[in-house]
Protein backbone atom coordinates (compact mmCIF):
# COMPACT_ATOMS: atom_id res chain seq x y z
CA UNK A 1 0.00 0.00 0.00
CA UNK A 2 1.43 3.36 -1.03
CA UNK A 3 1.08 6.32 1.32
CA UNK A 4 -0.97 9.31 0.28
CA UNK A 5 1.34 11.66 -1.66
CA UNK A 6 -0.58 14.73 -0.51
CA UNK A 7 0.19 16.49 2.76
CA UNK A 8 -2.43 16.37 5.48
CA UNK A 9 -3.07 19.46 7.58
CA UNK A 10 -5.75 19.32 10.26
CA UNK A 11 -6.55 22.24 12.49
CA UNK A 12 -8.05 21.84 15.97
CA UNK A 13 -11.33 19.94 15.82
CA UNK A 14 -10.99 18.89 12.16
CA UNK A 15 -10.39 15.15 12.61
CA UNK A 16 -13.20 12.73 11.78
CA UNK A 17 -15.17 12.05 14.98
CA UNK A 18 -16.02 8.60 16.34
CA UNK A 19 -18.74 8.74 19.00
CA UNK A 20 -18.12 6.23 21.80
CA UNK A 21 -21.01 7.18 24.06
CA UNK A 22 -19.50 9.12 26.94
CA UNK A 23 -16.59 10.52 24.86
CA UNK A 24 -15.39 10.74 21.29
CA UNK A 25 -12.20 10.06 19.41
CA UNK A 26 -10.87 12.06 16.48
CA UNK A 27 -9.19 10.27 13.59
CA UNK A 28 -6.15 12.32 12.61
CA UNK A 29 -4.62 9.97 10.02
CA UNK A 30 -5.55 6.51 8.75
CA UNK A 31 -3.56 3.60 7.41
CA UNK A 32 -4.73 4.33 3.87
CA UNK A 33 -3.16 7.78 4.21
CA UNK A 34 0.17 6.44 5.59
CA UNK A 35 0.59 3.37 3.42
CA UNK A 36 -0.37 1.18 6.37
CA UNK A 37 2.57 2.40 8.46
CA UNK A 38 0.55 3.96 11.28
CA UNK A 39 -2.80 5.44 12.33
CA UNK A 40 -3.20 8.31 14.79
CA UNK A 41 -6.21 9.18 16.95
CA UNK A 42 -6.92 11.74 19.65
CA UNK A 43 -9.17 10.97 22.59
CA UNK A 44 -10.66 13.28 25.23
CA UNK A 45 -11.87 10.95 27.97
CA UNK A 46 -13.92 11.38 31.15
CA UNK A 47 -12.53 10.87 34.67
CA UNK A 48 -12.03 7.28 35.80
CA UNK A 49 -12.75 5.85 32.33
CA UNK A 50 -10.77 2.79 31.34
CA UNK A 51 -11.12 -0.14 28.95
CA UNK A 52 -10.62 -3.73 30.05
CA UNK A 53 -7.14 -5.21 29.97
CA UNK A 54 -6.38 -6.32 26.44
CA UNK A 55 -3.71 -7.43 23.99
CA UNK A 56 -3.15 -6.10 20.47
CA UNK A 57 -1.89 -9.01 18.40
CA UNK A 58 -1.38 -7.02 15.18
CA UNK A 59 0.14 -3.72 16.25
CA UNK A 60 2.08 -1.72 18.79
CA UNK A 61 0.21 1.06 20.61
CA UNK A 62 1.74 4.34 21.72
CA UNK A 63 0.19 6.97 24.00
CA UNK A 64 1.19 10.60 24.36
CA UNK A 65 -0.62 12.32 27.23
CA UNK A 66 -1.67 15.86 26.23
CA UNK A 67 -3.72 16.87 29.28
CA UNK A 68 -4.62 15.36 32.63
CA UNK A 69 -3.28 12.04 33.85
CA UNK A 70 -3.54 8.36 33.01
CA UNK A 71 -2.68 5.25 34.97
CA UNK A 72 -1.23 2.81 32.42
CA UNK A 73 -1.16 -0.91 33.23
CA UNK A 74 1.37 -3.06 31.33
CA UNK A 75 1.96 -6.72 32.16
CA UNK A 76 1.18 -6.36 35.87
CA UNK A 77 2.94 -3.03 36.42
CA UNK A 78 1.18 0.32 36.93
CA UNK A 79 2.62 3.59 35.61
CA UNK A 80 1.39 7.07 36.61
CA UNK A 81 1.52 9.15 33.42
CA UNK A 82 0.83 12.90 33.68
CA UNK A 83 0.71 15.29 30.71
CA UNK A 84 3.88 15.04 28.66
CA UNK A 85 4.29 11.29 29.22
CA UNK A 86 4.99 8.93 26.32
CA UNK A 87 4.21 5.22 26.52
CA UNK A 88 5.01 2.53 23.92
CA UNK A 89 3.36 -0.88 24.26
CA UNK A 90 4.74 -3.46 21.82
CA UNK A 91 2.37 -5.91 20.18
CA UNK A 92 1.48 -8.92 22.32
CA UNK A 93 1.65 -7.27 25.76
CA UNK A 94 -1.29 -7.26 28.18
CA UNK A 95 -2.27 -3.65 28.96
CA UNK A 96 -5.00 -1.15 29.80
CA UNK A 97 -5.42 2.27 31.32
CA UNK A 98 -7.54 4.33 33.64
CA UNK A 99 -8.11 8.08 33.30
CA UNK A 100 -7.28 10.05 36.46
CA UNK A 101 -9.68 12.16 38.53
CA UNK A 102 -10.01 14.87 35.86
CA UNK A 103 -10.93 14.68 32.16
CA UNK A 104 -7.82 13.83 30.19
CA UNK A 105 -6.69 13.90 26.59
CA UNK A 106 -4.18 11.75 24.70
CA UNK A 107 -2.91 10.77 21.29
CA UNK A 108 -2.92 7.09 20.32
CA UNK A 109 -0.61 5.88 17.57
CA UNK A 110 -0.97 2.34 16.22
CA UNK A 111 1.84 0.84 14.13
CA UNK A 112 1.30 -0.73 11.74
CA UNK A 113 -1.96 1.08 11.14
CA UNK A 114 -4.81 -0.60 13.02
CA UNK A 115 -7.75 0.01 15.35
CA UNK A 116 -9.75 2.70 13.51
CA UNK A 117 -12.09 -0.04 12.23
CA UNK A 118 -12.41 -1.33 15.79
CA UNK A 119 -13.47 2.07 17.13
CA UNK A 120 -15.91 2.59 14.24
CA UNK A 121 -17.49 -0.84 14.84
CA UNK A 122 -17.63 -0.18 18.58
CA UNK A 123 -19.37 3.14 17.93
CA UNK A 124 -21.99 1.41 15.75
CA UNK A 125 -22.63 -1.20 18.45
CA UNK A 126 -23.03 1.48 21.14
CA UNK A 127 -25.35 3.62 19.00
CA UNK A 128 -27.39 0.54 18.01
CA UNK A 129 -27.82 -0.62 21.60
CA UNK A 130 -25.87 -3.80 20.76
CA UNK A 131 -22.94 -3.41 23.19
CA UNK A 132 -23.33 -6.63 25.19
CA UNK A 133 -20.09 -8.38 26.26
CA UNK A 134 -20.27 -11.09 23.57
CA UNK A 135 -20.73 -8.52 20.80
CA UNK A 136 -17.82 -6.42 22.12
CA UNK A 137 -15.57 -9.49 22.34
CA UNK A 138 -16.42 -10.35 18.73
CA UNK A 139 -15.62 -6.81 17.57
CA UNK A 140 -12.27 -6.94 19.40
CA UNK A 141 -11.33 -10.32 17.86
CA UNK A 142 -12.12 -9.13 14.34
CA UNK A 143 -9.62 -6.32 14.84
CA UNK A 144 -6.72 -8.35 16.28
CA UNK A 145 -7.47 -7.51 19.90
CA UNK A 146 -8.03 -9.93 22.76
CA UNK A 147 -9.85 -8.83 25.92
CA UNK A 148 -8.16 -10.53 28.90
CA UNK A 149 -9.80 -8.94 31.94
CA UNK A 150 -10.95 -5.77 33.69
CA UNK A 151 -8.74 -2.81 34.55
CA UNK A 152 -7.07 -3.89 37.80
CA UNK A 153 -8.81 -1.90 40.53
CA UNK A 154 -6.09 -2.79 43.03
CA UNK A 155 -3.62 -0.57 41.19
CA UNK A 156 -5.60 2.62 41.81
Amino acid sequence: MQPNADPIVLRPGEGQKIDLGNFEMSVLVTGSETGGVFSLLEAAEPPNFGPPLHIHHDCAEAFYVLEGEYQIFIEGAAHRCPAGSFILIPSGLRHGFRVGAMPSRKLNLYAPAEMIGYFRDLSKAIKGGDADPDRLTDIARRHGMEVVGPVPEGYL
